[in-house]
């Protein structure tokens, strides 16, 4: 077992099962505070300069600010947040889909305070968690509108597509954030990333002679569960599991449901004898 591995093993100890929930939670009270009893998330916002002038809490409470948009959409976000979420943890694990907020709240509050005049937002932290179910799950289907169903990989690309918009033309602070949120999302899946453009790669080299000899040809994807290839299942996208120790492809229906390939360390060959 690798020490990343043994370290998310030892994580899970001290993991907050179902955190996306209590997060939505939280921010349900925060905005029930603000539109029934009147009172302003001020004091709970991510103003660096308003902590290094003593108050610390801000650091964490920031976090519970709900979105700043009409009701609807605000409850339609907490419930795609805590679907989202909730599917990370159960690919994950609690351990590791705790270690990726953490990471994505500190980034935002290192990016924060960068720039210590202004606000940090938590919406970049939701980015990252929407970029990781987009990797995860690509064809899962949204209604945008309510309406028009889209497959959520093409309102990722879009995401992707205005966040390099923020980084060349946003002020200093939302590039910080950018780059807080797209950091997180590449710190956990530059593994995946890399095996997913060299299989692509490989791909495009066969193309000129696939033309040729397609049926022939061996699939540059394969399940190593249920066998499907990428010859047969042009249209599938295949994955590759960040945590088997091999290279293994799998399909969309066991990417999540498969028995890990584990690395077993070789024994120490015995001393040649004097």
């Amino acid at each position: 077992m690798s020490r990343f591995r043994r370290f998310l093993h030892l994580l899970e100890s001290f993991a907050i099962p179902n955190i996306s929930l209590y997060l939505v939670i939280g921010q349900v009270a925060v905005f029930g505070m603000e539109f029934v009893g009147g009172r302003s998330s001020y004091p709970l916002w991510l103003i660096p300069a308003n902590v290094l002038a003593g108050e610390w809490w801000r650091v964490f409470t920031f976090v519970l600010v709900p979105p700043a948009a009409h009701p609807v959409f605000i409850a339609f976000a907490w419930y795609l947040f805590w679907m989202m979420g909730s599917a990370l943890e159960s690919n994950w694990g609690a351990g590791k889909y705790n270690l990726y907020l953490l990471v994505g709240w500190a980034l935002t509050v290192g990016a924060g305070f960068l720039a210590p005049s202004s606000i940090a937002s938590n919406g970049f932290i939701a980015g990252s968690v929407f970029l990781a179910f987009a990797w995860f799950a690509p064809n899962f289907e949204l209604a945008l509108f309510f309406v028009l169903p889209v497959k959520i990989k093409w309102l990722a690309l879009i995401t992707w597509v205005f966040y390099g918009y923020t980084l060349l033309f946003g002020d200093w602070s939302a590039r910080l954030g950018v780059l807080a949120s797209t950091g997180n999302f590449l710190l956990f899946f530059s593994r995946d990333i890399w095996l997913t453009v060299r299989h692509h790669h490989r791909r495009m080299g066969h193309e000129p002679h696939r033309r040729h000899t397609r049926e022939e040809d061996a699939a540059l994807h394969r399940c190593k569960v249920c066998g499907k290839d990428s010859n047969a299942h042009p249209e599938m996208d295949f994955r590759y599991c960040s945590k088997c120790a091999d290279d293994s492809c799998y399909c969309p229906d066991h990417i999540r449901n498969h028995e890990h390939v584990i690395e077993v360390p070789q024994e120490n060959p015995p001393a040649p004898r004097g």
